[in-house]
């Protein structure tokens, strides 16, 4: 589209240039070449549609089980994610994190600490969510909220989706900012704040949990956060933790940031099977999704994202097995690799919609869950719906 506009700019203005166009011819293709710089800059400038979820976690001694839940369903959510659209394309999607209430964080902060900025690195965001911890503490939510507002780049785009996810099991009215400013001024940024308590239904609206959604314009929920998850187990899995093992290996380093990132995405594997072998299964799905994206580190992502480009590349910034090759070689190599990768991971996902359709059929009957992944889709798919996001 581009090339097409700046072609048709250029014939346009050697078209005016030449003898023989009369000034009211001359002005319509001025007119002409005007507008198509502008659609040029319009399509050069405009931003992907972005999910963007901000999860703001209660680490104190009694949330344990709000850890344990986050970590075992973060890739769950994020595979559900995969599916939106919006404008009829697939939004980008980034996630933010902050812990609160724990006494180890600063008492002159609120006891709050931004764990992770907004990120769309998944490996990143599991490596934060496995580094908390809880200890007894001070919950202060509407500072908490507050200082998400203050610090998190939320962006102008009015067809952003803007979450906030705050959970806990204290009265919502604690601490010195007043949790209907700080939501007050959510709104103002389009935010929407959700809020999930742990325990029991009436107990949260008593502290103020559910008025704290409905002034967010969001949703109330409750979760049995004490409560061991059940995963159910297909007979699909094994497969897909094999494909999972290939996929890892379609991966080229490359850059100060390769080989960390390349040992950091092995380390997450191992995060979601100290959790859960299905956990495990959840993430080689996500790793199979457009949401996915590792440019930064990984030579295949970054090729074919158009960030960098193989002739430019020093031979310092090449893993060990491509020091040595011609820049044709290396070319032909990434090509290998992203053939390979795209096609590992068709396959995982061929193989989830039918692990998909199996653990629906084994759940028939069950009493509906009560935990973080189903109460926060939910609520996204609910928000999502009023800015025209589909799934």
């Amino acid at each position: 589209m581009k090339k097409l506009n700046v072609l048709l700019v250029s014939t346009l203005l050697l078209t005016m240039s030449c003898k023989g166009n009369s000034k009211k011819d001359t002005a319509l293709l001025e007119d002409a070449a005007t507008k198509t710089v502008i659609e040029t800059t319009v399509l050069e400038n405009r931003t992907k549609n972005t999910i963007k979820v901000a999860l703001l976690l209660d680490t104190s001694n009694s949330m344990d089980g709000l850890i344990h839940q986050a970590k075992a369903q973060l890739w769950e959510i994020v595979n559900e994610l995969s599916y939106a659209k919006c404008d009829n394309e697939k939004p980008n999607l980034e996630i933010a994190l902050y812990e609160y209430g724990n006494d180890n964080l600063p008492s002159s902060e609120g006891h709050i600490r931004q764990v992770l900025a907004f990120s769309s690195d998944l490996d990143e965001i599991s490596e934060k969510l496995f580094s908390l911890t809880t200890r007894g503490g001070s919950e202060f939510c509407g500072h908490v909220i507050q200082t998400s507002m203050d610090q998190l780049d939320w962006g102008n785009n009015n067809k952003d989706l803007k979450l906030l996810f705050i959970a806990g099991n204290e009265p919502f009215t604690q601490g010195t900012v007043n949790y209907k400013n700080a939501i007050t001024n959510a709104l103002e940024k389009d935010v929407v704040v959700n809020t999930i308590f742990c325990g029991a239904y009436e107990q949260g609206i008593s502290g103020m949990w559910k008025d704290g959604a409905m002034l967010g314009k969001g949703d109330y929920m409750t979760i049995a956060h004490t409560k061991s998850i059940v995963h159910v187990q297909t007979p699909y899995d094994k497969k897909i933790m094999e494909y999972n093992t290939q996929l890892n290996n379609t991966y080229i380093g490359y850059g100060k940031k390769g080989y960390l990132n390349t040992i950091r995405q092995s380390t997450q594997d191992a995060n979601a099977i100290s959790v859960d072998e299905e956990i495990a299964v959840e993430r080689a799905v996500s790793k199979s999704s457009s949401l996915y994206k590792n440019s930064s580190w990984d030579l295949v992502d970054a090729v074919e994202n158009n960030e960098v480009k193989i002739e430019e590349l020093t031979k310092d910034e090449l893993p060990k097995e491509l020091k040595n090759k011609s820049k044709e070689e290396i070319a032909a190599y990434v090509k290998k690799q992203r053939d390979s990768r795209k096609e590992i991971q068709l396959k995982i996902r061929e193989l989830d919609t039918k692990r998909k359709s199996y653990i629906v059929d084994s759940k028939k009957g069950d009493p509906k869950k009560s935990d973080l992944e189903s109460a926060m889709i939910k609520a996204i798919k609910t928000q999502a719906a009023r800015k025209g996001y589909v799934w």
